[in-house]
């Protein structure tokens, strides 16, 4: 990541909605925003497999469910945060991961510039490649600032997206048996 071009990017912005850069108040704001953009962004060109690599073996078939994974993002389209919460079940292939891998999945996908739709099926897929797990599903919820405090001015509206893979798309039942236990 290019924190110069960051930090100058920041004082142009600043420059061109009419503030003082050499105001007291904004002197450390570009190195503050490179800063945070570095944490935010670290996701950027990283894949699960380290985090869904370390794996138990579970012969049994039954559905790991963890919801209320909390996440922070940034949409893609305007820069602005959106949060909220995922939710997995997935049916394992005689492998599990450790519930905190599937958390740092979450966490791992959120940090970049991203789409709801897209986030849901990142998280999706790693856990069908990296557990070769039998079927998936994936269920987000989230605000978004871009809906809050700009153009509609939607404030509290929440957006929910899911995607199933093997299994739990083909098997109705099982897919309503996870939206159940998810509360959906």
């Amino acid at each position: 990541m290019n924190t110069e071009k960051i930090k100058e990017a920041v004082r142009m912005i600043l420059e061109a909605v009419g503030e003082d850069i050499n105001r007291e108040g904004l002197l450390e704001t570009p190195d503050r925003v490179a800063r945070m953009y570095e944490e935010i962004f670290s996701g950027l060109g990283k894949t699960a497999e380290d985090h869904l690599s370390k794996t138990f073996e579970f012969i049994d078939e039954n559905m790991v469910i963890e919801k209320d994974i909390p996440f922070y993002s940034m949409c893609e389209h305007h820069l602005l945060p959106f949060w909220g919460k995922a939710h997995i079940a997935y049916i394992p292939n005689k492998r599990v991961a450790g519930l905190s891998k599937l958390a740092r999945t979450v966490d791992l996908y959120s940090k970049k510039p991203q789409l709801q739709e897209r986030l849901n099926s990142e998280i999706a897929d790693a856990i069908m490649k990296y557990l070769n797990a039998i079927g998936v599903l994936v269920v987000i919820e989230a605000e978004h600032m871009c809906m809050s405090m700009r153009g509609a001015k939607s404030y509290g509206t929440t957006t929910v997206t899911s995607v199933a893979l093997g299994e739990l798309k083909e098997d109705l039942d099982k897919r309503n048996e996870a939206y159940r236990l998810m509360k959906y």
